[in-house]
């Protein structure tokens, strides 16, 4: 991945958080709110980009009504749905703060837990949430687990749930995203892979404030295998960097 550009100037802040968001106008509000209230309480000089992935109902007013009574909020909307993994590098990639938060925009992450993971980074660059216990229905549990069983086998990232949407990381790590459209699970393999370091902590999950899910069967199983397959041959034939030898 090229050199991220350098971020818009703006005011100085210690925390960016991506969110995407894809039709959830039923509960966007409430979770851009939360998150506002729960940074505040932590003592954090915050932003949130907002990224509205070409969403068809409400989600946009949503959003802008969030950033009306959070002016920390910068609001994106794509002009179609391209996918989680486009929203979030468009989001990192205008991110002004060396430390970087995503979490899901329907509600199931507790904001709050960032403190817990910002935490983290004392000892690691990339900080990825588990969630304790799933809020997920049993199909979605089951075969999570399998592709976090498979995933780790092969890539041998280190962590037990990849696919937890809720993570902090230094700005420098995001120079090792690929950009593939299932990018949120692959963010462990690609940081170990650039020499950076990864730890884990719990986190809360929710059920979902409202609308429904977007990943189908074959989302979550047939693709994210594709991806596994391509992504462990291009990290084993990965050129060693300067990274990799601190």
């Amino acid at each position: 991945m090229p050199e991220m550009p350098r971020p818009d100037a703006g005011p100085v802040v210690s925390l960016s958080v991506v969110i995407p968001f894809f039709n959830e106008a039923d509960g966007a509000f409430a979770v851009v709110d939360e998150l506002g209230r729960d940074l505040t309480q932590l003592g954090l000089r915050w932003e949130a980009l907002l990224i509205d992935d070409g969403s068809t109902d409400l989600t946009a007013a949503e959003l802008e009504r969030a950033r009306a009574l959070w002016p920390q909020c910068r609001v994106f909307s794509l002009p179609r749905n391209r996918g989680q993994g486009a929203a979030l590098l468009h989001g990192i990639e205008r991110a002004r703060a060396p430390l970087i938060g995503m979490m899901d925009g329907d509600g199931q992450n507790v904001p709050a837990d960032f403190g817990a993971l910002l935490a983290l980074l004392d000892e690691a660059d990339l900080a990825v949430g588990v969630r304790t216990p799933r809020n997920d229905s049993l199909l979605r549990r089951l075969l999570s687990r399998l592709a976090n069983a498979v995933r780790g086998r092969l890539l041998r990232d280190g962590v037990t749930d990849a696919g937890c949407a809720h993570k902090v990381f230094r700005r420098e790590v995001a120079a090792s995203f690929l950009p593939v459209d299932m990018l949120n699970p692959f963010m462990p393999a690609f940081a170990v892979a650039a020499g950076f370091r990864v730890a884990e902590r719990p986190v809360r999950h929710r059920p979902r404030r409202g609308g429904k899910a977007h990943y189908t069967l074959r989302r979550m199983l047939w693709r994210p295998c594709l991806d596994l397959l391509a992504i462990g041959w291009i990290l084993r034939r990965r050129i060693p960097t300067a990274s990799d030898a601190t």
